[in-house]
């Protein structure tokens, strides 16, 4: 797991290729959280889910797939 470094205690700026990481994951996160908004908020049965990602990774990616044909994504 990769995480965002943040600024120094006295103020002073992050160098540049920090800063290039910094923006690389957080739009990555960014993808991310919006896949997983879109598949929780359009099936709703995941949202009950108490199982452990191993076991719900079949009916996930079912309905990834179904997202992606209901948004014309499908090839």
């Amino acid at each position: 797991m990769h995480t965002p470094v943040k600024n120094s205690a006295d103020g002073r700026d992050l160098d540049i290729d920090t800063r290039t990481r910094n923006r690389l994951l957080r739009g990555l996160r960014c993808l991310a959280e919006r896949g997983f908004a879109l598949l929780t908020g359009r099936w709703r049965a995941l949202r009950h889910f108490t199982t452990s990602p191993e076991k719900i990774g079949d009916i996930v990616k079912a309905a990834l797939v179904l997202t992606h044909f209901e948004h014309g994504r499908h090839q």
